[in-house]
């Protein structure tokens, strides 16, 4: 039996598969503590039904779910506004050293990637499926990147992309707390610690939603998906290989620092970051609920390997090279574990980490103020050019 869904009823299915994830991970603890989004709950655990259907031969879905793309572009748009020149420099040193590493780490996750694909005898697009896009970039970018790869004859890579940013997720957390707990005891760093009073954390505060707030924000959304689709179209007629996206977050990056710059018009980022969220939500429930599972089987043994080795570059990188850089104090100590969780995971899931860890030891404001400026506002940026540059190296 084959059942087709129309566009609007793949949008409602995807908003009740959301919800049966956000009811899922309020029951089961493990899923809430390791900040699994409601989205990949609920979407892959629609995928097991529809594997249930495929392995049976009783039942498939079809869906038309082209508007997932749209979501996809709303979404990285909303990342572009983030990327203000104005905002890295006044944050400083701090947060330029992070982003210097979470730079590294990202250009070494498809090194590693690539190489592990090569010498298990897996096309290299499955080792970028493995690297950065799914590790530093999460669920967001590995949905988006996927079916670029697929397109060039890697069947399954959106499903091994996502596949490591759920395993990411978790093993990010796990790995953080016994780097971290190495690095404060073995040297000594919690006696040395100087407190840096010109460092404020972040207060987490609620979004009022107006009308006069939310229209021009949408409308300046949309004007950047426009201009930016001529981008990408130009870039593309260069022989370029790129999402989508790309173009779109570049014209909202143009605008805005030109906001930032000329005051001309202003940019709400709190209504941008609430649009954010909801794209996303809608983008991953889309692409999770249709994941073909049965495609992985002849890569089992192949991904287990890789993201063993992803897991290993995580956790050396983080301690000697993101401690290093970012000042080898006990402030760098919750970085590092911070960095395990946004270069493992997602910013989220790194100000959890770094929660866990201060509450066991000290407060440390201005890991509290570094991690979520790079995590949040500029890593993708950076990664999304990281991970187009080696997709078009070996395409």
């Amino acid at each position: 039996m084959i059942v087709h869904f129309s566009t609007i009823q793949t949008m409602a299915l995807a908003v009740i598969v959301f919800y049966l994830g956000k009811f899922l991970n309020n029951k089961f603890k493990f899923l809430k503590n390791n900040c699994i989004p409601d989205s990949v709950t609920g979407g892959t655990l629609f995928s097991f039904f529809i594997l249930l259907g495929h392995e049976t031969g009783s039942f498939s879905f079809i869906f038309e779910d082209s508007i997932k793309d749209i979501f996809m572009i709303a979404f990285f748009t909303t990342v572009g506004f983030s990327a203000s020149i104005k905002l890295l420099k006044k944050a400083g040193l701090p947060v330029l050293m992070f982003l210097i590493a979470a730079i590294l780490l990202a250009i070494l996750q498809n090194v590693v990637g690539v190489g592990m694909a090569k010498i298990l005898g897996v096309s290299p697009m499955i080792g970028i499926a493995t690297g950065s896009l799914a590790t530093t970039g999460g669920p967001g970018t590995a949905g988006a990147f996927g079916p670029i790869m697929e397109s060039f004859g890697t069947p399954g890579a959106t499903m091994v992309a996502m596949a490591t940013a759920t395993y990411a997720l978790i093993a990010g957390s796990i790995i953080a707390g016994p780097i971290c707990k190495r690095l404060i005891e073995k040297k000594n760093l919690i006696q040395k610690r100087v407190t840096l009073e010109e460092f404020q954390s972040f207060d987490d505060k609620s979004v009022t939603l107006e009308l006069k707030n939310v229209v021009p924000t949408g409308f300046q959304i949309i004007i950047a998906m426009g201009i930016g689709s001529l981008i990408s179209n130009f870039l593309n007629s260069l022989g370029l290989v790129l999402p989508p996206y790309i173009g779109t977050m570049f014209a909202a990056s143009i605008m805005r620092n030109l906001a930032d710059e000329t005051k001309l018009f202003s940019i709400d980022l709190e209504v941008v970051s609430v649009i954010g969220n909801f794209t996303l939500t809608m983008f991953l429930s889309m692409i999770l609920m249709n994941f073909k599972l049965w495609e992985l089987k002849e890569l089992a043994l192949p991904l287990i390997i890789m993201l063993i080795g992803q897991t290993i570059l995580m956790g050396v990188f983080a301690y000697f090279i993101t401690f290093t850089l970012t000042g080898k104090d006990y402030d760098a100590a919750i970085m590092t574990g911070g960095h395990c969780g946004c270069g493992f995971g997602t910013t989220p899931k790194a100000l959890a980490n770094m929660e866990a860890l201060t509450e066991k030891y000290l407060p440390s404001p201005k890991a509290f103020f570094v991690i979520p400026i790079v995590g949040a506002l500029f890593i993708d940026f950076f990664n999304a050019a990281i991970i187009t540059f080696f997709i078009n190296l070996l395409k």
